[in-house]
């Protein structure tokens, strides 16, 4: 089956799946209201430096203050001459990863210093912005990374002769003392789609400097593209056989956009015109739902358990019904070998990020824990994120880290219960906003003149306050009214729709 992208897209949110043989394995949102801030510029200023630390916390106009490390430091106007030497890269995945400096953060910089950041990962929980000024503009074809001389291929082209020809013409194409990295799409590329594409990247970089120059700290420099061009951008690989968009004035946006850049693929972008809600129709909100589940079963009986805390998440892997046919070691294996798949799976799906545990369930022989192992590694080599995994101990434990960019779906759909003292998570009311205004336009074939919504009162603010466009928006397409009805009998999660 072929791999594609679905893009739902309302004047709320957009959310992004990326399906491999019709199982949703990725999925990306971005509210419109709080989008993500990784890939921004800003002209910042040092308010503390942390020597203790080796970092320092940097305003660059956000509620928080943005997090610093040395490792990530680089003065555009005056570079130490210790730089030259001890700057060392490594690229994974079309990422950018600095080795940190030997020179102490005090002898870099000091407080009321500005200087150029970008923000590497989003607010976190209660952490603010992680930013660094090694700056990195990616375009369809290459990274560009003006403060640091280096040349690379992305790891995920396996291709030897392949990877030889691009770092050849990279070689050719790059400014002196600065660097790019050849991404993933730019496989079978010749050297004028990625000497066109650089070109682009440098006057981009030449009008930032221009507005640093101009402007006063702290000040947004640059606006990544958001997600929708985004995905385009970095998704439509070659092994993207179609992406599927149900919002026309985006549509439009996308092909507007490929035709001046990426003119290859317009002809794999599809407006969706079914009556079926998208997602529905191709079955990713049910997959979502069980993204946002603690257990998780397996097709044999057994199932999984995901528990997310602050610092780690933890998996553990139990028989559950299965009993098998064979010996306790036979049903064990099978058992671990199943939920490698569904773990692997979830991982991508729900992007968990940090340390993670997984509790296998334990073997007596060494082969069949290397089975594990191995088939677990096997399965991961298909994540596009960074991850280091440790062999199987001897209690049965994979012990892995995964890169950590942006927030799980967990802890961007729902947010610590109220009703069980923070041991839980319930849906945002507005991801129950949300909810609503798509079950009405599910609706739409059967609906009604009129429309009674009972919800929690938290819901009903929010409706009829910060959403109340959206509900005038359904109400306009649709012909109608609804009426928001407030009951304090009921859960946050829980709604009712009522015809009249």
């Amino acid at each position: 089956m072929q791999n594609e992208i679905l893009i739902n897209s309302t004047k709320e949110e957009v959310r992004v799946a990326l399906l491999e043989g019709g199982q949703v394995v990725e999925f990306y949102v971005e509210r419109r209201r709080g989008a993500s801030l990784v890939g921004n510029i800003y002209k910042g200023r040092i308010v503390k430096v942390l020597p203790g630390m080796q970092s320092a916390f940097v305003d660059i106009g956000l509620e928080k203050a943005a997090f610093l490390y040395v490792g990530d430091i680089v003065i555009l106007d005056e570079v130490p001459s210790h730089f030259n030497n001890e700057v060392s890269v490594e690229s994974a995945n079309d990422r950018i990863y600095i080795k940190p400096q030997k020179a102490s953060i005090n002898e870099i910089i000091q407080e009321g210093q500005e200087l150029l950041v970008q923000v590497a990962k989003d607010p976190i929980g209660t952490k603010g912005a992680r930013v660094t000024a090694h700056v990195t503009l990616p375009g369809r074809y290459v990274v560009f990374m003006p403060t640091i001389d280096h040349t690379g291929v992305s790891r995920r082209i396996t291709d030897e002769a392949e990877r030889a020809r691009l770092k050849d013409i990279a070689e050719l194409i790059k400014p002196p003392k600065a660097g790019i990295i050849v991404r993933t799409a730019s496989e079978g590329c010749s050297e004028e789609e990625l000497r066109k594409d650089l070109e682009f990247l440098l006057m981009l970089w030449d009008n930032i400097l221009k507005k640093k120059d101009s402007q006063a700290a702290p000040h947004l420099l640059y606006t990544d593209l958001d997600l929708v061009l985004r995905t385009v951008r970095d998704m439509m690989g070659q092994n993207i056989e179609r992406m599927i968009i149900d919002s026309e004035e985006d549509y439009n946006r996308i092909i507007d956009f490929v035709s001046v850049y990426f003119p290859k693929l317009a002809d794999r972008i599809e407006l969706y015109d079914g009556q079926e809600p998208l997602f529905d129709a191709f079955g990713v909100e049910v997959d979502i739902s069980r993204a946002l589940g603690k257990k998780v079963w397996l097709k044999s009986g057994g199932y999984i358990v995901i528990d997310q805390t602050e610092a780690m998440t933890v998996i553990d892997v139990n028989t559950g019904k299965f009993v098998g046919k064979e010996s306790l070691e036979e049903t064990v294996l099978k058992t671990n070998l199943e939920a490698v798949k569904e773990i692997a799976y979830q991982i991508r799906l729900r992007n968990l990020g940090g340390i993670i545990i997984i509790d296998f369930i334990d073997m007596e022989k060494p082969e069949n824990r290397q089975k594990v192992f191995n088939a677990f590694v096997d399965m991961m080599k298909k994540d596009r994120v960074k991850s280091t995994i440790l062999n199987i101990s001897e209690l049965g434990l994979i012990q892995m880290t995964r890169k950590r960019v942006r927030e799980s779906i967990t802890r961007i759909l729902c947010e610590p219960c109220p009703y069980c003292d923070g041991k839980g998570y319930i849906k945002t009311a507005r991801t129950v906003c949300y909810e609503i205004m798509r079950k009405i336009r599910k609706m739409r074939p059967y609906i009604s003149t009129r429309l009674i919504v009972k919800v929690n009162p938290i819901v009903a603010e929010l409706l009829s306050d910060e959403e109340r466009q959206g509900i005038e928006e359904l109400e306009n397409i649709f012909n109608l009214k609804i009426v928001i009805q407030e009951d304090s009998a009921f859960h946050q999660e829980h709604f009712e729709i009522i015809q009249v």
